[in-house]
């Protein structure tokens, strides 16, 4: 079989990157800040998922050891904003989710939830035990106007860094430091109603999400493309069809090596190929009545405009 290369062009689907910018009212809004980290928020609550920022180079991650960046994660947080969050919650805890979760916690006066690894990597950043949650599988956690339900999730295979973290994680440490830990579903819903499934890997429990609802489904696709066929089908299903979302908008598909202030793009082949994503997921999309997206990189964005 031929081994394709390069990497998948963007400016192809520059008709999806269409999500409606959020309006002024009390409503949520969804800002896509790269990878899996989306920042929800309305006028009282704020939350967020990863708070992953620094984003080293390929050559650092591969042969230093790496550290979160505090120039980049206060200009990041800075252009979207941000001076406080409600919580802050990793999808797991691989460096490029989980990585600057202590700093960003540190300077926003979050609350960092999750598990066991979760709370090794807040411990070693010198984040307090008391804002450190630890998260249930299945139950309900309240913050401001956002309910939060994490379901136990996978990693997308292959994972390249599997099993717990045991212990606190003090950077700077080799990437290998940042195993993957609990990997999460996320169900978010608004005191208004509106609802959304965060799922920041391409992988799945079987039947983990059976019974629950969500409006939008923002999916993340990294590696999905290097699957064959059937299992993007399935992921699709066990997630998407799940909880019946009539949305989705594609996450974790861009390139984490680049910093934050150049464009995005994607992964490239053969590590992941969003083409191959593309095809299954759009006709799987059109077949059930889906709308499918990209979310734009800093924009304040209202994913459940429309769908009323």
């Amino acid at each position: 079989m031929k081994v394709r290369l390069g990497r998948p062009d963007l400016s192809r689907r520059t008709g999806l990157f269409d999500l409606p910018e959020a309006g002024a009212g009390p409503g949520p809004s969804v800002t896509f800040l790269g990878v899996s980290t989306l920042l929800v928020r309305d006028g009282d609550s704020a939350v967020m998922t990863d708070g992953f920022f620094s984003r080293p180079s390929l050559t650092a991650v591969g042969l230093r050891r790496i550290a979160p960046d505090p120039a980049r994660i206060d200009a990041a947080l800075a252009r979207t904003g941000v001076t406080s969050l409600d919580a802050l919650l990793p999808v797991h805890t691989h460096f490029d989710h989980a990585m600057d979760s202590a700093e960003v916690a540190l300077r926003t006066g979050a609350r960092l939830v999750g598990g066991a690894s979760t709370a090794n990597i807040g411990r070693g950043g010198g984040l307090p035990e008391d804002r450190i949650v630890r998260a249930v599988p299945g139950e309900p956690l309240v913050y401001g106007s956002f309910t939060l339900t994490p379901v136990e999730s996978r990693h997308c295979p292959p994972d390249r860094f599997p099993g717990d973290i045991d212990a606190p994680v003090t950077p700077p440490v080799r990437v290998s430091a940042y195993r993957c830990g609990e990997a999460w579903s996320l169900l978010l819903r608004h005191t208004g109603g509106l609802s959304a499934l965060i799922q920041g890997s391409a992988g799945f429990v079987p039947g983990a999400l059976a019974g629950h609802s969500a409006d939008v489904a923002y999916l993340g696709v990294g590696q999905l493309g290097s699957r064959d066929d059937d299992y993007i089908r399935t992921y699709w299903r066990e997630t998407v069809g799940a909880v019946g979302a009539r949305r989705a908008v594609l996450i974790h598909w861009d390139d984490f090596f680049r910093p934050l202030d150049k464009p995005l793009r994607a992964l490239p082949r053969p590590a992941d190929d969003l083409d191959t994503t593309m095809r299954v997921l759009g006709g799987l999309a059109a077949e059930q009545g889906v709308s499918l997206h990209f979310p734009t990189l800093w924009r304040r964005e209202d994913p459940w405009a429309g769908l009323a």
